[in-house]
């Protein structure tokens, strides 16, 4: 029996297509294993409550935190404190990068320049945002300047120390290389110091992204009027408690977004380092 090429043209077709849902198989299943604790402990947040483990009155289900989400997002409440709050976030971050990733180029890779300024840096690393706050409002007044203040304050640090580590961890022989090349400074900050340092920086970023959003929300609690901290606030005020944990549960979904945008875009600036076969 003869095999015709409309044969082997089928064959090869229920391969791909056997492929395809073994591909797919596998990556569904890798996504649940991912969830899967996460999912756990929705359904915990869910029956502990229900089976009067914990007081519905202090602890409400997620079911009502999640309808009452759902309220605020209809009635475009939570949309108006979720753009006050990121509106301050993002300026004090964009601030915070602005001066800190170039000021860590420079004092990581200017030895002189890191010994001078190391004590000075040391020594408002180690002091609170949130311990400044009152020196903030003092300044700045109650408004927006001090909350953008306090925001910038809380993302440089992170910034600076990675950027710094990032520059200091360049591979020596990269840079022995470049200059026996006789490539410039410029060169070879803009070809080897700035791509090597890229992972470092994004870490940094990352780190003050997560400090942007938690000192905002202590700062958004004192003469603010709108903003995720102040909902959580005037929530717990007024013993509205599922509202309450409505904003806490859309912080948490902001931070998981933020962090995941900047790890794909790592992932993108990155992708120099990683091997053609693992992409």
């Amino acid at each position: 029996m003869s095999v015709t090429t409309e044969d082997l043209r089928r064959a090869a077709a229920g391969a791909s297509l056997t492929s395809g849902i073994a591909a797919a198989s596998r990556l569904l299943g890798g996504a649940l294993w991912k969830t899967a604790s996460l999912l756990a402990v929705f359904a915990l947040l869910e029956l502990l409550p229900r089976l009067s483990i914990v007081d519905q009155v202090w602890f409400p289900p997620l079911s009502k935190v999640l309808a009452v989400l759902w309220q605020m997002l209809r009635s475009g409440e939570l949309q108006n404190h979720i753009v006050g709050s990121l509106t301050r976030s993002v300026t004090g971050f964009g601030l915070a990068a602005l001066v800190a990733v170039p000021l860590g180029l420079t004092i990581g890779w200017y030895a002189r320049v890191r010994s001078f300024l190391n004590p000075v840096l040391e020594f408002f690393r180690n002091t609170s945002a949130l311990a400044l706050l009152p020196v903030f409002i003092l300044f700045l007044g109650i408004g927006e300047a001090s909350k953008i203040g306090i925001v910038t304050f809380a993302c440089f640090f992170p910034i600076l120390l990675s950027t710094i580590s990032g520059v200091k961890s360049v591979d020596p022989l990269l840079i022995k290389s470049a200059r026996s090349l006789a490539l410039s400074a410029p060169a070879i900050f803009a070809k080897i110091i700035l791509p090597s340092a890229v992972p470092s920086v994004f870490t940094g970023f990352r780190l003050a992204a997560q400090s942007s959003i938690l000192v905002l929300i202590a700062a958004e609690m004192v003469g603010a009027t709108r903003g995720l901290g102040y909902l959580i606030n005037y929530a717990q005020f007024n013993f509205l408690l599922p509202k309450m944990y409505a904003g806490i549960l859309t912080i948490a979904f902001i931070g998981l977004a933020i962090n995941q945008l900047l790890v794909t875009i790592e992932r993108r600036l990155s992708r120099w380092r990683v091997p053609a076969s693992g992409e």
